[in-house]
């Protein structure tokens, strides 16, 4: 998606030769839910002057309600009119930083904290950070009512085709809907479980890339309705069958080119590049209740479906937490694998350009490539290879990012606050209930 360079006088133009009637008001919350304040568009002057207000004690992670006023600054390059329009007229949307009353960006903003975050990135001497998400879905039939089941909408599995793939004319119109709306999307197609899809659109800079996931969410949602499904993002919604990741591709980039290519280099790897996955290595289990933020996302990383549980790094095995794809040049970049859809695009983002930048500041070299199947290696070869385990619960990945400086400085103390608290009372909560297996195998045998 090309990023517009919209003025105010473009969008009060656009608004009124596209005849739009409604905005829409996006912004994301801690949970990396999108937000809207919907406004007709005789509002638009005052969204323009930056003084359109809402009540921020309303969402979660923002403020107390004695300080609850919070401003809606639209970033003007974000404007997209919805290819769908009521009969009264078109919508458009606009996505806005959450700013508070004295003028500043305010903090718990993940929005505002990943500009934060890329800001220091310029300062450390880098242009851009680029993004390819690889986003999985699955599709799930409705019941009578409009609500969602667990019956899936298909029985095909990786690159399958009509008339196995019952969702190929839902998956075409969510790609066409996504070009309408000026996505460049490069691939789309069935992935291995049964009911699951899988989208890919071009990478963009750091911020536009959040932007798109959250656009590109609200969009396969909106569609999926239209064919009497129900599409979610929800990292494992059933056992016994592979769950939805949204690696990231990444690479950094500084006024010669990509920082991280080097021609004469190990593998064609700069030293920016090995330092870099250094600190994504040494952050790793940190950053991972940032990039796998519920319960549910504990139940896709285990062995035996295809997302890694293991904090190493190869440049062809696809085992390893992090994978060099084979493109050189301008293309080099590092694939983060362990992400999955729940997570807040921004803060996720923010998490894994500050683990980098940590490991180009004290110029941290990762361990040697393990270029072999770790699945089939056994605890004692991973131990002699210095093979580590991602946390096997949120529980302990909050005490792991709990305990990491750099990634409280990648959230900022509100956020980091905010997130640790309102995940230990998830946990607590999840951990509270009985299970329908713990029945099953206790209630009888005790």
């Amino acid at each position: 998606m090309v990023k517009a360079t919209n003025t105010k006088d473009d969008i009060r133009r656009m608004a009124k030769e596209e005849n739009v009637k409604f905005l829409r008001l996006m912004f994301t919350d801690l949970f990396g839910t999108i937000k809207n304040v919907e406004v007709p568009i005789s509002q638009l002057g005052k969204l323009l002057d930056n003084k359109l207000m809402f009540d921020g004690s309303s969402i979660d992670g923002f403020v107390r309600i004695e300080e609850s006023d919070m401003y809606l600054y639209p970033d003007l390059s974000t404007w997209m009119i919805f290819p769908w329009s009521t009969e009264r007229g078109k919508i458009a949307r606009v996505i806005c930083e959450v700013y508070t009353t004295d003028g500043k960006p305010f903090e718990g903003d993940p929005r505002n904290n990943l500009i934060r975050v890329l800001d220091d990135m310029r300062k450390a001497g880098f242009t851009d950070f680029n993004i390819g998400p690889e986003p999985e879905f699955f599709l799930f039939k409705m019941d009578e009512n409009g609500k969602p089941t667990t019956e899936l909408n298909d029985k095909g599995s990786y690159f399958d085709m009509a008339p196995m793939d019952l969702g190929e004319n839902c998956r075409r119109e969510i790609v066409l809907t996504m070009e309408d709306m000026g996505f460049d999307v490069e691939a789309a197609h069935h992935e291995v479980a049964p009911g699951q899809h899988e989208i890919d659109f071009k990478y963009a800079d750091a911020l536009t890339a959040a932007d798109n996931i959250q656009t590109f969410k609200l969009v396969v949602k909106t569609i999926a309705r239209k064919y009497g499904l129900y599409a979610t993002f929800m990292p494992k919604p059933l056992a016994g069958i592979n769950g939805s990741g949204m690696h990231l591709n990444m690479s950094l980039f500084h006024d010669q080119g990509n920082a991280f290519y080097d021609a004469k280099g190990n593998m064609e790897l700069s030293e920016d590049a090995f330092h870099f996955l250094g600190g994504l290595l040494k952050h790793a289990r940190s950053f991972t209740a940032i990039c796998n933020p519920i319960v549910n996302s504990y139940k896709r990383l285990v062995p035996g479906y295809e997302a890694p549980v293991y904090v190493a790094w190869s440049g062809s095995n696809r085992s390893p937490l992090i994978r060099v794809p084979n493109s050189r040049g301008l293309s080099t970049r590092l694939e983060l694998r362990s992400v999955d859809p729940a997570a807040n695009p921004y803060l996720a983002i923010a998490a894994v350009l500050e683990a980098g930048l940590d490991g180009l500041r004290n110029q941290l070299a990762p361990r040697e490539a393990v270029d072999r199947n770790i699945y089939r290696m056994d605890a004692s070869e991973r131990q002699e290879n210095h093979i580590t385990n991602l946390p096997d619960t949120l529980h302990n990945a909050l005490k792991d990012l709990a305990a990491d400086d750099v990634m409280r400085g990648a959230m900022g103390e509100h956020l980091f606050q905010s997130f640790i608290e309102a995940k230990t009372l998830e946990y607590d909560s999840y951990r509270t209930q009985v299970s329908q297996w713990e029945r099953d195998q206790y209630l009888e045998l005790y």
